[in-house]
């Protein structure tokens, strides 16, 4: 028997041969005791044939030929139909095929001059290796499962399915293994391929009368194997499988407990999961993924202080459970324990002390804490690994960015060259550069990152625009964007940085054409909507579709995956700037009053300063004009000038 799990990982290499005989052996000892020495080294001569020959045995080709056949009601009666892919392989001299083949039991006899044997034939298995070696799947698989259904034929039958599994869909291998189990009832090795494939093909009937099969055979048998990689995607096949599973006696078989109870916890019934669950650990109280199952239950029904401790004590007993520990910090770092989980991360540390991904978790903790020293120290450990050394250097510039080691910093993030990195590393060496008015030092690192890694040129770019529109060089700014765009006709980054720099009025008919253009491309990017909106609101106070795509942003709910904190804020600036316009003034105070007590913008606290002033309200503007002014250094200089510029 093979062991379950092995059918859809090809275990066995069939690459020259080496399958073939050890599939064949058996057929090949029978051939040398039944049949002529001459016969028998005719065999081994075909098996040492190189399979790139250029003239392949022709006899061998000649055993198969091309056949047009029915099905037969008396074979029906007496052996399983397989229903095949109708294939249609035209002929060629090289290879004879089979056309049109409706019923593999049907097939004609593997050789032309023996007579039909009851065990699989030797020349029909050889021939499928030819032809599968050749890449005629269809062949290969067709005569695999024609000769499975003849005696003694087990080993054909797991040959023929993994084929089948490699070359079909999921419900054609259900088919075939269900059509041989039924001829080979008590062949308990099928009963768990069939189990395994009707749950892949989403069939749960079939699959819990199989399952239950199982279990009335062995209660105890391990399910494992047939339960990896089928779980649904879909609510609605969870659902199905939770029904298919519930009928049957999962007491003594921790697989389908835990199977129960991870579904049932997915539908937000811990009380019943947690009973399926303990069901498992009595079986095997120390398996970790039990353990950690039963902890996340656990938080749906208990404290927090209670799952602390009851993954403590299994992590205890698993000392050795670099899983465990690795569990208990992240819930304690989800509880906002931090100080908690950097102390059991320096003992993991301790335990674990070759292990990078826990040093590396210790350092990130100790930079949140600001524990620096500790950071520091773990992430010097970190970076003697190279694989490791990228994320070192990138944390070790975070580290000296908090001290304002500035210079220490930008050593550290100019040493990065791990691509998922590199752009966020420069990306702060620029802004250091720019803290420091160094700004052809800026432009530099921008340079030199868009020669060493050319995937991110058109970042580069749009940095170095934002530069130029800081330094009010927007001119220069424009034009280095629309030389980047003719190097970079379809890239989003680059097209949109350039219509944001375009005026809303002035620029109005190729601004319009360049979001109309964003927009096809990505229909449900918002930045894009908002951006249309702003400009068609600018162009026209009443314009109906601007008003509907900004409404339509600030009325999506902070739970949704589209939601954006700081998009929404800019959605209310621009219907409180086009409400300004129109002198709604307590309109605006409605859209941005209780956002900036929130997270005050110096954008939202202008238009809010104006429409206080449009109101009259002088102790309105007063409060929040101090404000403004302590914030933002808002109005220093000549503050009532300033007032009217807003």
């Amino acid at each position: 028997m093979i062991f379950f799990g092995s059918l859809p990982r090809s275990p066995h290499s069939y690459s020259e041969y080496s399958s073939l005989r050890a599939l064949l052996h058996v057929a090949i000892e029978r051939l040398r005791q039944r049949y002529k020495l001459a016969l028998s080294l005719a065999v081994c001569l075909c098996l040492t044939t190189p399979v790139h020959a250029s003239h392949p045995d022709t006899l061998l080709e000649a055993q198969i030929p091309k056949v047009s056949v029915t099905t037969d009601n008396k074979v029906a009666d007496n052996k399983a139909n397989i229903n095949s892919a109708e294939t249609e392989t035209p002929y060629n001299e090289d290879t004879l095929t089979i056309e049109n083949v409706k019923n593999i039991n049907s097939l004609a006899p593997a050789s032309l001059w023996q007579t039909e044997l009851s065990e699989p034939s030797l020349y029909a298995l050889l021939d499928a290796e030819f032809a599968a070696d050749r890449d005629d799947k269809q062949r290969a698989v067709a005569i695999y499962k024609q000769q499975s259904f003849k005696e003694d034929a087990t080993a054909v039958f797991e040959r023929a399915l993994s084929l089948s599994l490699r070359n079909e869909r999921v419900e054609d291998s259900l088919q075939f293994a269900k059509t041989w189990q039924d001829q080979n009832p008590d062949h308990v090795p099928a009963w768990f391929y069939v189990a395994h494939l009707a749950l892949r093909a989403h069939d749960y009937i079939l699959a819990g009368e199989t399952l239950n099969r199982i279990l009335r055979y062995d209660p105890r048998a391990d399910l494992s194997e047939i339960l990896i990689g089928i779980y649904p995607n879909n609510d609605d096949d969870k659902r199905e499988l939770l029904a298919a599973l519930q009928p049957l006696d999962s007491e003594q078989n921790a697989s389908l407990s835990v199977l129960k109870a991870g579904l049932l916890y997915q539908f937000n019934e811990p009380e019943v999961a947690i009973v399926h669950i303990n069901r498992a650990l009595e079986r095997q109280p120390d398996y970790v993924p039990f353990i950690t199952l039963k902890a996340d239950i656990l938080r749906k029904i208990v404290t927090a202080e209670t799952v602390v401790n009851y993954v403590s004590q299994a992590r205890l007993r698993n000392p050795d459970s670099k899983s465990l520990y690795l569990y208990e910090i992240r819930y304690l770092l989800d509880l906002k324990q931090s100080e908690q989980a950097w102390e059991l991360l320096l003992e993991a540390h301790s335990r674990f002390n070759d292990d990078s991904e826990i040093t590396l978790l210790a350092a990130l903790v100790s930079l949140d804490i600001e524990e620096y020293a500790s950071a520091d120290a773990l992430l010097n450990m970190l970076a003697k690994s190279p694989a490791y050394l990228d994320q070192a250097y990138y944390y070790l510039g975070i580290s000296a960015e908090r001290q304002q080691l500035y210079d220490q910093a930008k050593y550290y993030l100019n040493s990065v060259m791990q691509e998922d990195l590199v752009l966020e590393a420069r990306r702060k060496v620029v802004a250091f550069e720019l803290l420091d008015n160094n700004v052809d030092a800026a432009v530099t690192t921008l340079e030199k990152l868009r020669k060493d890694f050319t995937v991110f040129a058109p970042d580069t770019f749009v940095m170095q625009a934002d530069i130029l529109w800081q330094q009010n060089e927007s001119d220069e700014a424009l034009r280095l964007l629309t030389r980047a765009a003719r190097k970079y006709p379809d890239n989003e980054m680059l097209l949109f940085a350039r219509a944001q720099l375009l005026d809303d009025k002035e620029d109005y008919v190729v601004k319009r054409t360049l979001l109309n253009h964003l927009q096809a491309l990505d229909p449900s990017n918002l930045s894009y909507q908002l951006s249309y909106a702003q400009l068609l609101l600018a162009n026209e106070r009443s314009s109906e579709q601007g008003l509907a795509l900004a409404t339509a942003i600030i009325q999506i709910r902070y739970d949704d995956p589209r939601y954006d904190n700081d998009l929404h804020l800019q959605a209310l600036n621009v219907l409180a700037s086009n409400a300004l316009a129109k002198e709604n003034y307590q309109q605006v105070i409605d859209y941005l009053q209780t956002p900036y007590d929130v997270l005050p913008t110096l954008r939202s606290g202008s238009l809010l300063l104006r429409a206080y002033q449009g109101l009259g309200d002088n102790n309105k503007v007063e409060t929040l004009l101090a404000d403004l002014q302590q914030r933002f250094s808002f109005g220093q200089h000549n503050i009532n000038d300033r007032i009217q510029l807003y």
